[in-house]
């Protein structure tokens, strides 16, 4: 995407030097990430966001930082993104929300928004998510999206979900 892009209730925007103490907000709570990847101080949430903004430049994305349009307040990061630590598992969309704001349908939106982008405009081929199986909210998201589960990866203790461009466009067209 753009420098910016927009959802229709979300801005979706490169990480800027003031984001990682309001993203470190909700990435360190323990509740709200206790599915996936927990901040544990703001000097190593700050380097992992910046590793991963350095994506942007190397492969034309990243996850996005995410603002509500209404009111600007930054409610989440996401979007597509190769893992620097597991590199082999290919682009997947990932995401992260601040829990005020859970329950909105906030990340069906930008998964939407992700997997169109990928498809329609990057021409990818795939995109793989993954998801703790007890994370029956980020399960249901992923499979309203169109991804279809293929199996659990003890190594990471998530399911599998891939989507493949023909599905991905089908799913957007009628979505």
């Amino acid at each position: 995407m753009a420098a910016h892009e927009f959802t229709a209730r979300m801005a979706l925007r490169p990480l800027e030097t003031r984001d990682p103490p309001r993203l470190f907000a909700f990435l360190s709570n323990a509740q709200a990430m206790q599915h996936t990847y927990m901040a544990t101080s703001l000097a190593e949430c700050t380097r992992r966001l910046q590793t991963y903004e350095a994506q942007r430049g190397l492969h034309g994305f990243a996850p996005w930082v995410i603002e509500a349009r209404d009111s600007g307040e930054v409610i989440g990061w996401g979007g597509l993104s190769i893992d620097p630590e597991e590199p082999h598992w290919g682009i997947e969309v990932s995401y992260a929300f601040s829990p005020t704001v859970w329950g909105q349908g906030l990340a069906t939106e930008l998964v939407t928004a992700s997997r169109d982008h990928a498809f329609a405009r990057l021409g990818l081929a795939e995109l793989q998510a993954f998801a703790r199986p007890e994370n029956r909210a980020s399960v249901r998201v992923l499979t309203k999206c169109g991804f279809q589960r293929l199996r659990f990866e003890p190594s990471l203790q998530r399911d599998h979900f891939r989507i493949a461009a023909a599905t991905g466009l089908q799913a957007g067209a009628s979505a």
